[in-house]
């Protein structure tokens, strides 16, 4: 993620001390977890230290507010370099939501768009095993990953059609830590979603080794039948840090002091 973080510093600017705030952030416990990525934990597993995360996604309305505080991260002002062509497409404006609802959780946002407005907010984006761990929870356990009822309800949003507008967030149950809308509302970027999957930099026309290849995606986890995850792992191993879809928005963490 060097390349990504040299991008962007470059149009960063101090506004955290307009943007930042406390009070849509949660603290979640650290413990020890066995990611389902493979290559994570073959043996010990992973260990999550506390931080804290965004109770909800980031809103349209948040978004907005940060984009005239900076307004080099406007849709007519960002380079493209750092936010591709359907960055903020689905307001009439670079400066209005109009009928987008403010509520709504932000999308059309790329990583690099994403990264500063937490960055403004003294935060920055979840890890992959900070994201994984807090998500593995429903509303009473910590781990309810070998619930089959949790995996269905979770792979029953995946089935439905992405292309109807979008709930507000926060109608969802929190789980055990506070936490809503980690799944059934939109994907999330994480701060290292380039690295979850071996990279194409790192794949030649010649090399042998097929567990490398996105259809080896399967290899690669601890837990084959946990189609959930294997699908954000394909979906975020796909993007690059400039993309934006309609159904991937963010939210914020930071480290505890």
């Amino acid at each position: 993620m060097r390349r990504h973080a040299l991008l962007l510093s470059l149009l960063v600017i101090p506004v955290a001390a307009a943007i930042a705030g406390g009070a849509g952030f949660v603290t979640v416990p650290g413990g020890h977890f066995r990611s389902t990525l493979k290559y994570q934990d073959r043996r010990n597993g992973v260990r999550v230290a506390p931080f804290q995360l965004m109770r909800t996604p980031v809103t349209n309305a948040e978004f907005l507010a940060f984009v005239q505080t900076d307004p080099r991260w406007q849709r007519d002002k960002a380079p493209a370099a750092l936010a591709g062509s359907g960055y903020l497409s689905h307001w009439p404006t670079a400066r209005r939501l109009g009928t987008t609802q403010a509520q709504q959780p932000v999308t059309h946002v790329s990583w690099f768009a994403a990264q500063a407005f937490c960055e403004a907010k003294g935060a920055r984006l979840p890890t992959w095993n900070e994201w994984e761990y807090t998500a593995a929870a429903d509303e009473t356990h910590r781990d309810a990953r070998k619930d089959p009822a949790w995996r269905e309800r979770i792979l029953d949003w995946y089935s439905r059609p992405s292309s109807g507008a979008l709930p507000r967030v926060g109608l969802q149950s929190a789980d055990v830590y506070g936490v809503q809308d980690l799944h059934g509302l939109v994907w999330e970027w994480t701060d290292d979603f380039s690295s979850l999957l071996v990279s194409d930099d790192n794949r030649g026309s010649a090399d042998g080794n097929s567990a490398k290849f996105c259809g080896a995606g399967a290899l690669s986890t601890n837990d084959p039948e946990n189609y959930a995850v294997m699908m954000r792992v394909a979906m975020l191993s796909s993007l690059q840090a400039q993309d934006s879809t309609g159904n991937l928005g963010f939210r914020c963490a930071r480290d505890i002091p």
